[in-house]
């Protein structure tokens, strides 16, 4: 990208996607390769009256020696001033901004797969919780790099790859638009009036009907479908995802059945690739994970706790959105889960429940597609009524 565009993005991810306040302290998370965009996004939050720019540095290849040198029973040792941080933030009612967007793709592959599924981070089990206390003001951007461009186009030059890379996130970030912010909030509010439908409809459940899925998910009384825009407990509101298509809620974790495929490869939070993604559900736990690559590190991980092997969210994406329709694979779920509807296992989101104690709770929340265009949603209400609810389009 060049300087123009990049200010661009970082000034949409600060001023309209974060929507950083006057006098907030602003946590940047950076990986090797994205110094550019933070320092960008700093300079923007700068202009914009931040009292403070924390930026945060991971670093996959000292994960990797971790992974290939610790001693077992270390893996998952967490230092606490990770998680206190974390909790600070909220505590101070901070802005936060991630980049997506692999940063190392594959760099684990060689390792033991049960060791690598055990270390987490970067992700931390605190993170939630401010999410779900809504206490800052957040969002996640994708951000080029090498590495990611590679991934997405291996037959490709190292130049020709990234400009390609580049030249699809400005559009699907709209920064192809003379108003992005314009073009976004027309886009939230088609999102937000889907969510409204849907949370008016109450369903019992969804069943899930597509190539290699059959899956029905139960759905708690009084479940709020949300889309788009938060908004933290003061009132602040954000945009958590740019891009982002999707409407979403939380689903009883203690109902699913049936089996489910996903439709795109799923890229872990460390570069871990996982192809062709097959879960099997009774009761409402996975009791059977399959997939083509990083397999024992997906049952790794559904093993990590009690609501690791349960929903935590479904998400319904329709075919308006600008991703679906380049049909790229990009590795990166911030962008492949808003190409097609998703689901995730680990922890759901109590602040859409009338009871938010019976949201799933677990360490973690994994996203992977299960959308393409031959899948069908149905909804089911509580006397048995099957509605047509999504295929391709909205039929609400």
């Amino acid at each position: 990208m060049d300087a123009e565009t990049v200010a661009r993005l970082a000034d949409l991810a600060v001023g309209f996607g974060a929507n950083v306040q006057e006098g907030q302290v602003v946590a940047v998370g950076c990986e090797p390769g994205k110094e550019y965009m933070t320092r960008a996004i700093a300079e923007s939050a700068y202009r914009r009256g931040a009292r403070f720019v924390d930026v945060t540095w991971f670093d996959p290849w000292v994960k990797r020696a971790r992974i290939a040198h610790a001693h077992e029973d270390t893996l998952d040792f967490v230092p606490s001033w990770y998680g206190e941080r974390m909790l600070a933030l909220g505590d101070q009612r901070a802005a936060r901004i991630g980049l997506s967007g692999p940063s190392a793709p594959g760099l684990l592959d060689d390792l033991d797969p049960v060791r690598a599924g055990r270390d987490r981070l970067p992700t931390v089990k605190e993170s939630g919780k401010v999410v779900n206390d809504r206490s800052t003001n957040w969002t996640i951007v994708p951000c080029p790099t090498p590495a990611w461009a590679a991934l997405v186009y291996p037959d490709a030059a190292e130049e020709e790859a990234l400009a390609a890379l580049d030249e699809r996130i400005v559009h699907v970030l709209r920064l192809d638009e003379e108003d992005p912010i314009r073009a976004w909030s027309e886009r939230a509010e088609t999102l937000v009036g889907a969510a409204r439908r849907l949370t008016e409809r109450g369903f019992d459940a969804l069943h899930y009907e597509g190539p290699g899925t059959d899956l029905t998910v139960g759905l708690l009384p009084g479940a709020t479908w949300q889309a788009a825009r938060f908004e933290t407990i003061e009132g602040v509101t954000h945009m958590p995802n740019l891009p982002t298509e999707e409407v979403f809620t939380t689903p009883d974790p203690r109902r699913a059945e049936g089996h489910l495929t996903a439709s795109m490869p799923l890229v872990l939070i460390d570069g871990t690739v996982v192809r062709n993604l097959r879960m099997r559900f009774e009761g409402g736990r996975a009791v059977q994970v399959d997939a083509d690559s990083a397999q024992d590190v997906m049952r790794t991980i559904v093993e990590r706790d009690e609501g690791a092997a349960r929903l935590g969210e479904v998400a319904l994406v329709d075919d308006e959105g600008r991703i679906g329709k380049l049909g790229t694979v990009f590795y990166d779920t911030l962008l492949d889960e808003n190409a097609a509807s998703h689901i995730a296992i680990g922890q759901g989101f109590p602040f859409l429940l009338e009871d938010p104690a019976k949201a799933n709770e677990s360490q973690i929340h994994i996203d992977f597609m299960s959308g393409s265009p031959d899948l069908a949603v149905t909804g089911i209400t509580a006397d048995g009524e099957r509605v047509p609810v999504l295929k391709g389009a909205w039929q609400l």
